[in-house]
This record gives C-alpha cells, structure tokens and sequence, in this order.
C-alpha cells in the first residue's frame, strides 16, 4: 500500500506531539520544585516547633523518610530531606534580600505558580540544587536568571558556576554594574558587555603545555563552535573563519567573525597564542576599518576587535590604544578549567 503521508506534514505532528512532551515534563519538574519548597518549610517550621528537644531536627527527618518512602517509594531519603529542607532555608532568607525583581526578568510570569510565602521558581530540581552551593545570593540570582533566559542545560549552568562567570563578568563593572547583574542578570547594551576576562576554552582540550599553532587553536574551537558560542555568551552568532579581506593587490585574514544580534554589529577576534603586539593590534585596527567602511550597513554599529591572546600586558595594550577606545579589545584565554579559586585569584591579579 502506498503511503499518503507527506513527510512535512508527518514531521510537524512529531514535532508537536515531542513539544507537548517537554511541556509536560517541564510542569512536572517546576510542580516538584514548588513541592518541595513547602516540604522544607513544614519540616522547618515543624523542627521550631520541638527544638527544645536533643536531636529533635535529626530524628524527626529519619522518621518522615521512613513514613514517605513507604508510601511514596525513592526520593524522599534522608538525604533528599535534608535538601529539601536547606532548599526552603536558602531561598525562603533569599528572599528579603538583594535579589531580581522576579516580574521584570522572567517571560510570562503570572503563568508560573506562587508558594505560600510568596516566591515563584522557573528551573527544575537539578538547577536548583547546583544553585543551593553559592553562598553569595546576588551571585546565585544572576545564574538563576542567565539559566533560564539563556535555556541553559544542567551541565551548560554547571559549567558556567564552576568557571566562574560571574566574577569573570563582575571584573569589568563598577559597583553598581555588579549589583545590576544579580537583579537583572547579563545585559548587552555596549561592546564592553561582551567581555570576560579569562575566557575558559577547556574544552578544546588542549593541554596548557602542549604545543599548537595559531590555526591549531582556531580548528580546535570551529571544530566546537557550539560551546565556543556559549561561552562568548549571548546575542552571538557565527558568521565564517579565515575571512578573506582584500584592498590594494593584498589580502588579510580575520580567524574568525561573528555578529552579535543584541550590539547589531560585527564582532572580529584573532587568535594570538604568545603575548600581543602593538603590531596585532594595529592590524586589529585595520580589520575594524575595513569592516566599517565596506561590510557593515548604515543600519549597523561599528565593529568590534577582540584580540583573543594567551598572554597579555595590560598597561601595554592601555596605552596602544585610544583613550576614549570602545572598538577594540584584548582578552586572555586559558585552555585548561581552574579551581574556582585559582580563577579568583587570576581575576585579583588582573584587577
């Protein structure tokens, strides 16, 4: 028998049937998230109410696992509670602090459910308890807000908190860009917003004392272009490598071009496994030129230069380049992921 469904029309009812299969899954999580929210305050409040007792927090949890498992099977273990019950802690004390105004971040956000003291959640369990781990509820807000409105995956967030993104981000604000981050998240609004210092590419996998070229460092990152782009961040799309630039008989090459949709302009980096020169960044210079005059419409912003360098002297690069500049920019890279407190202490050397 010959079959009478088109392929487009077959194609459109999976993608539906598959969308209202995240959705429900979606509902589910959010549902379990807010559940466990008004878990842990019963268990708290509970705890209040026989904390005269020795042991009274301990033993009360021991039991309501044995009781809920009987009931309801795996996921109410000891352990589990104890989440639960430091999930209610965190963001029940979170909430008269210096946190985002929920209403002006999140998309639709009556549609989400509200728990009886007042808060609103929009990631699932997973997300929540990477987040748990921050001490700092202005840095803990700001992921909260970039995981949901960059639709981050739990190993996408996870990899951001430990390559410290924040901070990374923070180094480059005043006082109150950093307190801007943990209420409204990262927003693009100048060519310095695109910029963190390191940025991290250890998944290029590139031993830190292994030996590669130039062009070895640019396959390894085309060749991973997706988490390139993540961790450029937001608004960037790829546009082409080894673009060709040509005027007077000669031709140059910018390693990679991109766009950025929030600054409408293009953004050129070129990759520089030593320390920059002023040579480089002439050079960056003319690749902006060149795009400002022949690439980029009316309708578009200037171009932005990063040079994208394994080592840099940053009193050298002020003083090569203008004093008003906001075109081009140099960037360390490191291809191996720090601890957290190696990071740190990078960012403090740089400040």
């Amino acid at each position: 028998m010959n079959s009478i469904i088109d392929t487009k029309f077959l194609g459109e009812i999976k993608e539906l049937i598959n969308s209202a299969k995240q959705r429900v899954v979606t509902s589910i999580n959010i549902a379990m998230v807010y559940t466990y929210y008004e878990i842990g305050k019963r268990i708290v409040e509970q705890e209040q109410k026989g904390s005269y007792k020795a042991n009274y927090g301990e033993e009360l949890l021991i039991q309501l696992s044995s009781e809920l498992t009987k009931e309801f099977g795996k996921g109410y273990s000891l352990t589990n509670l104890k989440l639960i019950r430091k999930f209610y802690l965190v963001y029940s004390s979170q909430k008269s602090q210096t946190v985002f105004d929920q209403s002006k971040i999140i998309n639709n956000f009556n549609n989400y459910p509200i728990t009886s003291d007042g808060h609103r959640f929009f990631l699932n369990w997973a997300s929540y308890m990477l987040l748990m781990r921050i001490k700092d509820p202005n840095e803990r807000s700001f992921y909260e807000i970039e995981c949901y409105n960059s639709n981050w995956s739990f190993r996408e967030l996870k990899r951001q908190i430990d390559s410290c993104l924040y901070e990374r981000l923070c180094l480059s604000r005043d006082k109150q860009g950093v307190l801007n981050l943990s209420r409204h998240g990262q927003i693009i609004e100048k060519p310095a917003d695109v910029l963190k210092e390191p940025v991290v590419l250890e998944f290029l996998d590139l031993e830190e004392n292994e030996k590669y070229s130039e062009s070895d460092l640019e396959s390894a990152i085309i060749s991973k272009i997706k988490l390139f782009l993540l961790e450029l961040g937001k608004g960037f799309i790829f546009v082409q490598r080894q673009m060709r630039l040509s005027f007077n008989g000669r031709h140059y090459h910018a390693d990679l071009v991109f766009y950025n949709r929030f600054l409408r302009c293009f953004v050129i980096i070129d990759l520089k496994i030593g320390e920059i020169t002023h040579q480089d960044i002439g050079q960056m210079q003319m690749y902006v030129n060149y795009y400002d005059r022949f690439v980029k419409s009316d309708e578009e912003n200037k171009t932005i230069g990063i040079l994208l360098c394994k080592e840099k002297d940053d009193a050298f690069v002020r003083l090569t380049l203008p004093e008003d500049n906001n075109q081009i920019f140099a960037a360390k890279y490191e291809t191996i992921l720090p601890t957290k407190e190696e990071l740190i202490g990078l960012l403090k050397d740089g400040d």
